[in-house]
């Protein structure tokens, strides 16, 4: 656990080392050119062949599907209890995503010229459901089945062929998934992307993944539209004096145990006995859980306990730190929201734990990280859209315009700009 004091004038230079992450190592980059360029050559041969690989799985084209009796006999080994809890969520998800939903629009803006807006779902879309270290079941919810709540119509699964969790498959038979293929990590990414002979490609592909995973989206950018590059999962934490330690420390600890040994836990206090009461709660809440020796290695690099004089500096922080999750456990904190300029999301309050937003509160937990909150937004209905621009102009709002038109064609040297609309009127004084 590393301490930064905030309370001094040059503060800002202390938040270096927390600012400055990467969302994946250079390494990731080369490594998935490399696999990304062999499926493109090569296809199913490459994809079986990285199966094998990396998930010791043999596979053929055939078996590189997931049957509908699969997901069938899947369904039967899933507890009642979790079908509810999934079923639950999947309604939650789906609700908010219909509240988002874009809408189609026409004004007219000025004499004889209308403009608006027409949107239209994503014909095929591919969702990456991580499958490594954990089983993400929601990832599931939080991709799918929003894309599924805007009308998409292919929705195409790929996860890692290593075992594929029956709640996982219950929880893509609810979001609406059309196609699940066992491929997972850059392999995988690459399947469904570049064009294989027998898996049409899809045109935007969403959810998060590994280090290698995040490279080869950024790579396909373009080839195919993606939501965002997003790195190891983060958590910062405000808290005052008031904060309940046990609340904090189970809140840094939920985003430490995801298994890369890269996510980073944040807390922002005023408090300096806050700080000593969190630690010693992560301490013993740690020694409880199962995956204590992957919050190991986070502890020692990746906790962050930062000091400051008050709360408009822990929001500059947290501003600058722009973290993917962004807790506020302080008195009165919806205060706190005109100051809190990018997250990814933003929990209020002592009984809005993060895992809320991760499993069934509403807004797709597939959010940006390393700082990119400063630029982009996490998945929404909008992504899952088309967006088609509006315009039409009477004869007469034409001619009113005519000579800007003209004008910018000949500022830009487009003379056959100009004449579009200078055509039209060929004749007249």
């Amino acid at each position: 656990m590393i301490k930064i004091d905030c309370c001094r004038d040059e503060w800002r230079s202390q938040l270096e080392l927390l600012c400055n992450r990467p969302a994946y190592p250079p390494a990731a980059e080369k490594a998935a050119a490399e696999i990304i360029a062999d499926v493109r050559t090569r296809g199913v041969e490459a994809i079986c062949e990285y199966a094998e690989k990396f998930d010791h799985v043999k596979l053929d084209f055939d078996s590189m599907r997931i049957s509908a009796e699969e997901i069938e006999a899947a369904e039967k080994q899933v507890s009642a209890k979790d079908k509810k809890a999934i079923r639950t969520a999947c309604r939650q998800v789906q609700a908010f995503a219909r509240e988002t939903l874009p809408k189609n629009w026409k004004k007219k803006i000025r004499d004889g010229v209308v403009v608006g807006e027409q949107f239209n779902p994503l014909d095929r879309v591919g969702v990456y459901i991580p499958g490594g270290t954990a089983p993400l079941v929601s990832t599931v919810l939080h991709t799918a089945a929003i894309a599924k709540a805007c009308g998409v119509k292919e929705i195409v699964a790929v996860t890692p062929a290593g075992g594929v969790h029956p709640e996982t498959l219950f929880a893509m038979k609810c979001a609406g998934v059309t196609e699940v293929y066992r491929l997972g990590g850059i392999y995988g990414v690459a399947a469904i992307t570049v064009g294989v002979p027998g898996i049409p490609k899809v045109q935007k592909l969403v959810g998060p993944g590994n280090a290698y995973v995040t490279a080869a989206k950024k790579l396909l950018y373009g080839e195919v539209a993606i939501d965002l590059v997003a790195g190891p999962s983060e958590i910062l934490i405000i808290a005052d004096k008031d904060a309940n330690p046990e609340f904090v420390a189970a809140d840094l600890l939920s985003q430490a145990e995801h298994g890369s040994g890269l996510e980073q836990a944040v807390l922002v206090s005023t408090d300096e006995k806050l700080f000593e009461a969190v630690e010693k709660a992560c301490l013993r809440q740690k020694s409880q859980l199962s995956r204590e020796e992957i919050i190991d290695r986070v502890w020692e690099k990746g906790v962050f306990f930062i000091s400051v004089p008050d709360l408009d500096r822990a929001a500059e922080v947290a501003n600058l730190y722009a973290p993917e999750h962004l807790e506020v456990q302080c008195e009165a904190p919806e205060k706190m929201l005109p100051k809190l300029k990018a997250a990814g999301a933003i929990f209020l309050g002592p009984w809005t734990p993060e895992p809320a937003g991760d499993f069934c509160a509403g807004p797709s937990h597939v959010l940006p990280t390393a700082s990119s909150a400063l630029r982009f937004n996490g998945l929404e209905s909008a992504a899952f859209f088309r967006r088609t621009s509006i315009v039409k102009y009477t004869r007469n709002a034409l001619k009113r315009e005519v000579e800007i038109i003209e004008r910018f064609g000949a500022m830009e040297k487009l003379d056959a700009h100009g004449m579009a609309g200078s055509v039209r009127f060929l004749g007249e004084k």
